[in-house]
């Protein structure tokens, strides 16, 4: 799930406008394109009204959902399926992250970022940010608690 934001130019002004796309992968790896959904803005309830529609189409479950931090999404989704994990992609916390980062750090920034989300285990992983806290966090102060808490 995820949204793509554009400007529209209308009547010679231009407009932000939202689109929300959602592609669905079932239990035997074929993708289905749920649908592109526009609106004026992204919001909160229109997650929640999409998943209404989606139970009332008749999903049952949702595994998971990889999502971008949206404020609201994890309630929406635990509101009618509350068995999904929602997940965090970490393609959108690494681009968020790196727009904070001097460039002439990106290289060695990104070598070091690699084990906190390339391991398989939990653990290593939290070795590994604590290994790029003491590395970068005095340069960093917003991108390693993001991590930290995400």
């Amino acid at each position: 799930m995820d949204v793509i934001h554009y400007k529209v130019k209308e009547n010679g002004i231009y407009h932000n406008k939202t689109a929300y796309s959602v592609l669905a992968l079932n239990l035997a790896g074929k993708r289905t394109y749920l649908g592109l959904y526009l609106s004026e803005n992204e919001e909160a309830h229109f997650w929640l009204s999409f998943l209404v529609y989606l139970q009332n189409r008749g999903l049952n479950d949702i595994l998971s959902a990889c999502v971008d931090g949206w404020v609201g999404f994890s309630e929406a989704m635990n509101t009618i399926y509350p068995q999904t994990v929602v997940q965090l992609c970490v393609i959108h916390q690494i681009c968020h992250s790196i727009k904070y980062v001097a460039s002439k750090h990106h290289e060695a920034f990104m070598s070091d970022l690699k084990p906190v989300y390339k391991t398989m285990s939990r653990d290593v992983a939290i070795d590994a940010l604590n290994e790029l806290e003491r590395i970068w966090g005095d340069k960093y102060l917003i991108v390693i608690p993001s991590w930290c808490r995400k």
